[in-house]
């Protein structure tokens, strides 16, 4: 089985593209945060690529902004390419199946009705993101994964 389940906020604006048979194709990256703080009482945050296709691609372009809060449900797929160098590298990204607006209209700060934003606890720096109140509290222990596991 492979599936994913995320909750997180979109690191830049989405830009939509079309393939040249001209299918939307949206790549962007959602910012998860972590259930448990670092050595320095800090709330790091795993940083993962998202692709979206067709009418989901268009949604997403159209209705998520920077910063918006997004649930995704997917599966993890893996690819490989060659880089300018001739080195093998390899890719993991989710390729979404759904997706989910996490926040309401009513919180936007913009006018504009097709962006959301909300004035929330994650405050996005230079340094990383912290999290004053950690929205998967409720979920109990922490899990930890090696940082090898790729190898």
């Amino acid at each position: 089985m492979n599936k994913v389940l995320l909750v997180g906020r979109i690191t830049a604006k989405p830009e939509l593209r079309y393939t040249s048979g001209n299918i939307a194709l949206l790549r962007f990256t959602v910012a998860v945060n972590r259930t448990f703080a670092n050595a320095d009482g800090k709330r790091e945050a795993d940083f993962i690529n998202v692709v979206a296709w067709r009418k989901q691609a268009e949604t997403i372009a159209k209705f998520f902004d920077k910063g918006n809060l997004i649930g995704i449900e997917g599966r993890l797929q893996t690819g490989s390419y060659d880089d300018r160098e001739g080195n093998k590298r390899y890719t993991m990204e989710v390729a979404l199946d759904n997706f989910e607006f996490v926040e309401s209209k009513n919180k936007s700060q913009s006018s504009d009705s097709t962006s959301y934003s909300d004035p929330s606890p994650y405050d996005y720096q230079d340094s990383g993101i912290s999290v004053e109140n950690d929205p998967f509290a409720e979920y109990g222990d922490s899990v930890s994964i090696d940082d090898n596991f790729l190898d």
